[in-house]
């Protein structure tokens, strides 16, 4: 039996929603950290690469655009593997991929050989962990799934806050190359995590599923696809897939921007600094506590609106956060940014499990992800490109307000409109089928009761020409009898 198949879930197999899930949980929080707070923490060591190789910024900022660009845009590439393969060797082979990439960029003799190693190979290694992690949670938890994801993405703030400082602590001991080097045997606990991921086993069957599995083991099984497109042709996952690459153009720029924006109005580097530390920690506490509110009763089922008020709040806190003019209102736009970003975080992959559901998750992250490589590539490098042009943070900062906020009305419009009215025609659908099998069942009984009838007629007849022939029988025998008497 192909491990796909058992992490898609067999038949019958209820999400525990607990029990070992929970270590599914510990393993998936270490991934996503790694997987989010890696590409920043590397750019702790640009500037030694800048003095040893020679090469400006830019040259060096290529190497986590390579590691973003690796986790987003193998997203099909890990779809096919993990429908294939399965979750846990995927992953256990992507941790052996990412710790090797980074162990052989301590040695790199130019900068090539870092846009090889940690950008390709140890980005895909992170690939291969970060989307086998989502699918195997989705798997284990099915009513404690929002707040189940929403523990998960907090390892990405968490990561940070303990990346950062240590990676600094390395690169003032060790040096780049002892830094990487470390870095390299850390990210081996990855293959510790996708040792967690340990697939759903069927339970004991009865007979009766027995027989069916026997009788059902003689027809031709029909061949798991490895990436299935058929998702585009769910309203609900085209809506989503084209706002999040809307989305993602402008949500990650106020973090790679509100540093220097901070530079910029005059104040010192530690100060700078520490507004992402800000952010970092409350987005640290919105992730958990946006989970545990979509998992409530009354809001789940609309957690699409809820995601897309997200949205709202992190383009509104841009545009308002744009006109910052001191310390104090970096400051606030932080915090508020945060609870926003952390919202977002929580509940982008809860709002896509709910619509695609469990069997075609796997594809659809990958696609998603894919849509949202090419948005990651383009955003940042834009807004650099305004800000050049411009010398204003204000402009970067509303763009990138604007671009959150008409994503959350194409989700929350495409979702009231298009899926609802789908819906409606699914169920009048439903409700035309359930009239028109109503009606046949009449007719048949109906058929039913004239013909049995019919029969009881026949049968009462049939009865009185039997009597008559048991009479005619007895009076012959009976004759003979006279006769000798």
């Amino acid at each position: 039996m192909g491990g796909a198949v058992l992490d898609d879930g067999p038949p019958g197999v209820k999400a525990p929603d607990g029990g070992w899930g929970w270590a599914v949980l510990a393993g998936c929080f270490v991934i996503t950290g790694f997987s989010y707070a890696f590409p920043k923490a590397v750019s702790i060591f640009f500037k030694d690469l800048i003095q040893e190789f020679e090469v400006g910024y830019s040259a060096t900022a290529w190497i986590s655009s390579i590691l973003l660009a690796m986790l987003y845009g193998t997203g099909p590439l890990c779809s096919v593997l993990v429908n294939r393969f399965g979750c846990r060797p995927v992953m256990m082979v992507g941790g052996v991929f990412a710790s090797v990439g980074m162990i052989l960029a301590s040695f790199a003799k130019s900068i090539t050989h870092i846009y090889l190693c940690t950008g390709v190979i140890t980005g895909l290694g992170l690939a291969m962990n970060f989307q086998p992690s989502l699918i195997m949670l989705n798997c284990y938890f099915s009513e404690k799934r929002p707040l189940a994801n929403g523990l998960a993405a907090a390892g990405s703030p968490v990561a940070l806050c303990c990346l950062s400082p240590l990676g600094q602590s390395l690169q003032n001991q060790y040096g780049w190359r002892g830094g990487f080097l470390i870095l390299g045997g850390m990210l081996f606990n990855c293959c510790a995590c996708g040792a967690l991921m340990r697939p759903l086993s069927t339970p004991k069957k009865s007979q009766m599923l027995e027989e069916n599995t026997l009788l059902a083991a003689d027809k031709p099984k029909a061949k798991k696809k490895l990436l299935d497109f058929s998702v585009f042709k769910d309203r609900g996952f085209v809506i989503y897939a084209i706002a999040a690459s809307v989305m993602v153009l402008g949500l990650f720029v106020p973090p790679v921007f509100v540093v220097s924006y901070a530079k910029g109005l005059g104040y010192k580097d530690t100060n700078s600094a520490l507004l992402l530390s800000i952010l970092g920690f409350v987005d640290m506490f919105a992730r958990p506590a946006s989970g545990l509110i979509a998992g409530m009763k009354r809001v789940r089922p609309r957690s699409v609106y809820l995601f897309s008020f997200a949205m709202i709040f992190n383009g509104c806190t841009d545009i308002i956060g744009s006109q910052a003019k001191n310390y104090a209102g970096l400051v606030v736009f932080c915090i508020f940014f945060g609870i926003s970003y952390g919202m977002v975080g929580a509940l982008q992959f809860e709002v896509l499990m709910a619509i695609v559901g469990k069997e075609k998750f796997s594809s659809a992250i990958g696609l998603v992800l894919l849509m949202e490589a090419v948005a990651v590539l383009v955003g940042p490098p834009g807004a650099g490109r305004l800000l050049d042009a411009t010398h204003q943070y204000m402009y970067v900062f509303l763009l990138a307000g604007c671009e959150v906020t008409v994503s959350a009305f194409v989700i929350a419009t495409g979702n009231f409109l298009c899926i609802r009215r789908e819906r409606e025609d699914g169920q009048a659908k439903i409700e035309m089928a359930v009239s028109a099998a109503e009606l046949e069942g009449l007719n048949q009984a109906a058929n039913e009761e004239h013909d049995g009838g019919k029969k009881e007629q026949t049968g009462k007849e049939n009865g009185k020409v039997r009597v008559l022939k048991v009479q005619e029988d007895m009076t012959v025998t009976e004759a003979p009898e006279d006769t000798g008497n």
